[in-house]
């Protein structure tokens, strides 16, 4: 099996994910997912994909991600994984579409307006 390459990305985060053919070990900017990720729900979010079509030990990923937050980069990873998944098998859509693991969340921070105090806050009206 060749190297598969997909791109995830959510709010300002970019992943890039390598999926080859190994024993289970998820590299994140060259360091191990748990010492990159340190709370067990954002593990949790980054082997989502690999639980949910039961490949937890057949791949090693390897994982360049920058940009954004933490969450909103484990959801980046998250996403190239589900996109990985389904190339390497066409059943597996059926799993993890239902699950919206397939769809690019696209939220993201509204930018601020030229003359506004913020986004969508104005300044106070003043009569006179």
């Amino acid at each position: 099996m060749e190297v598969i390459h997909k791109i995830g990305r959510r709010k300002t985060a970019v992943a890039r994910v390598y999926v080859s053919q190994g024993s289970g070990n998820i590299t994140v900017n060259k360091k191990d997912v748990k010492d990159y990720f340190s709370t067990g729900t954002l593990q949790y979010k980054v082997r989502q994909p690999l639980n949910m079509t039961g490949n937890n030990d057949n791949f090693d990923i390897k994982v360049n991600v920058y940009g954004g937050g933490i969450t909103g980069q484990a959801e980046a990873i998250r996403l190239a994984l589900s996109r990985a998944m389904v190339e390497l098998d066409a059943e597996n859509r059926t799993t993890l579409k239902p699950e919206g693991l397939l769809t690019r969340d696209p939220r993201m921070v509204e930018r601020k307006k030229f003359g506004q105090k913020k986004a969508r806050k104005k300044f106070q009206f003043s009569k006179r």
